[in-house]
């Protein structure tokens, strides 16, 4: 069983392994499609596979949609040299059910797959002419929130950005310089419209999609690489919009297990693929059941109903409800508490924590009691049921291979959302006072403990990566387990530090807190342990 057009000729061997397959015409719609793309996704990676495509497919089966998917990747060309050629553009999903049920389905909604690379002139030319069709709807994205900047760590322009702005749209050589040539193309065409849609999970994204494209509309047209009316172009809402969205769905890298089960089925060619850029990617992917997006309803050249997919359009205010919802209350803050204390307690799986009495508490009073209070029902989807998903279906799902290591990621960096704007709230607010906030100032103390690089047995760890771990850790440095140390003045800059938390914690009455229970989850082994067995 190969999973490539000829090996998909055998359905019946599919089948009988229990496979889904394409329902549809794919000769025909792959025609259709090359003739009139509507839709053109940058970043062929896992999510993409595991969710637009997937809705895509499910439309074309059902003879809601006629035509497929063209994909685009612009940072690992070897992703579509090395993975989707070679497959005819088929993938495999695997959907892992909290139930215990895995579903298998080949996806095969992806039509065309294109290298962004201006220096081939045959990729980029096939790119030029999908972006001057009339039938073009949608460009969308998952290139992850840096794909957006033009600026390094440091906040220097980054050297290709530099050189495209003063060499003009011909020939482009970093990401978003190469998408906003493409995107001169279609003015030059006939400056026909189309919606530009960021799907990263990051907020506000369209804005930051629209600054990246905007910042080379301006360079070309001021120093005259391009014509005077490409600004005016990408600022008119009815020729180029730039639509929020908030997506949310877990799709980890492919895990072995996974290609386990396909390699039993008889599925051959599984073997995943690290590229030179250190890209994972395999033939398949896995994924959670649950998935959410939510897209302003923004396109001026029309869209196809995407909604029979599942897929929720409606006003920018309504997106970006339901992105606090998730990002500041309902979800995110959950899987940081979870990673942090996942870490400290040894935990290799976030699915394993919901098994934890004091564990399973803490994300159920952090979520429940603590922030479901400032949460604004975005309506379109309630609150209190996607916490209810977040912590009876997605995080205790054991199929889902999901670490704490991975989710500790960049904990500095999320914070500030994840639990300041919920602070702030309750400072806002004529009802709610800080001083009830009990957990959350624990799971910042619990990121102080974590720090230490220590485990609750005393064990050494590796800390994930963080940008700030240079700033940090050294005010954590001078604590053992079990030793007397000034708290206070040791964490008193972390602590005031609002880039980090969102507030300054002595200004918002949280600091005492924190110094308290970061003193006793240090007093020695099984010290974290006995703090969650009292405060939770």
């Amino acid at each position: 069983m190969k999973l490539c057009e000829q090996g998909l000729e055998n359905k019946k061997q599919w089948e009988q392994a229990g496979y889904q397959l394409p329902q549809f015409d794919r000769k025909a719609v792959t025609d259709a499609t090359k003739e009139n793309p509507f839709w053109i996704h940058f970043g062929a990676g896992n999510i993409f596979r595991a969710f637009q495509a997937n809705v895509v497919q499910n439309l074309l089966n059902q003879g809601e949609l006629d035509r497929g998917l063209v994909v685009a990747e612009g940072f690992d060309y070897e992703i579509v040299q090395k993975m989707n050629r070679p497959h005819d553009d088929y993938s495999i999903l695997v959907t892992l059910k909290a139930d215990g049920n895995v579903e298998k389905t080949v996806v095969g909604s992806v039509v065309e797959s294109c290298i962004l690379d201006s220096e081939n002139a045959a990729e980029y030319d096939r790119l030029k002419e999908i972006f001057s069709k009339d039938s073009l709807q949608m460009v969308s994205f998952t290139i992850t929130e840096k794909g957006y900047s033009l600026v390094n760590g440091k906040g220097e322009m980054l050297p290709s950005v530099e050189a495209d702005f003063a060499a003009g749209p011909q020939k482009p050589q970093s990401y978003i310089g190469k998408v906003a040539s493409l995107l001169y193309t279609r003015y030059q065409a006939g400056e026909k419209p189309v919606a530009m849609v960021s799907m990263d999970n990051c907020s506000h994204n369209g804005d930051k999609l629209y600054a990246a494209v905007s910042a080379f509309a301006e360079k070309w047209t001021e120093n005259g690489t391009a014509e005077d009316g490409f600004l005016p172009y990408i600022n008119n809402k009815e020729k180029v919009t730039f639509p929020w969205s908030m997506i949310d769905k877990i799709t980890p890298r492919p895990d072995a297990s996974v290609e386990a089960i396909l390699k039993a089925d008889g599925v051959e060619g599984l073997e995943p693929v690290i590229t030179s850029k250190n890209t994972y990617v395999a033939p398949f992917v896995n994924a959670e059941e649950c998935e959410y997006l939510v897209i302003e309803d923004a396109f001026p050249n029309g869209r196809p109903a995407l909604e029979k997919g599942g897929l929720m359009f409606t006003e920018r205010e309504t997106v970006d409800k339901v992105e606090k919802m998730k990002v500041c209350t309902c979800l995110n803050p959950l899987h940081t508490a979870l990673a942090v204390f996942g870490c400290l307690l040894g935990y290799e799986k976030i699915s394993d924590e919901m098994k934890d009495a004091e564990l399973k508490k803490l994300v159920e009073t952090v979520g429940y009691t603590e922030g479901l209070p400032v949460v604004v029902n975005p309506g379109v989807l309630d609150p209190k049921e996607f916490i209810d998903t977040v912590l009876n279906v997605r995080i205790p799902n054991p199929f889902m291979p999901d670490t704490p290591q991975r989710i500790a990621t960049d904990t500095s960096q999320k914070l500030a959302i994840r639990f300041g704007e919920t602070i702030k709230a309750y400072q806002a607010s004529e009802t709610l006072d800080v001083a009830d906030l009990k957990l959350i100032p624990l799971v910042f103390a619990g990121w102080l403990r974590y720090l230490m690089a220590v485990d609750d047995e005393g064990r050494k760890f590796e800390l994930s990566p963080d940008p700030l771990l240079d700033t940090v850790c050294p005010y954590v440095a001078e604590f053992g387990l079990g030793e007397k140390d000034d708290v206070e003045s040791a964490l008193k800059p972390v602590l005031e530090n609002e880039k980090i938390f969102g507030v300054n914690l002595y200004e918002a009455g949280m600091a005492e807190k924190v110094c308290g229970y970061f003193r006793e989850m240090t007093a020695g082994r099984g010290a974290v342990r006995d703090v969650l067995k009292k405060y939770v």
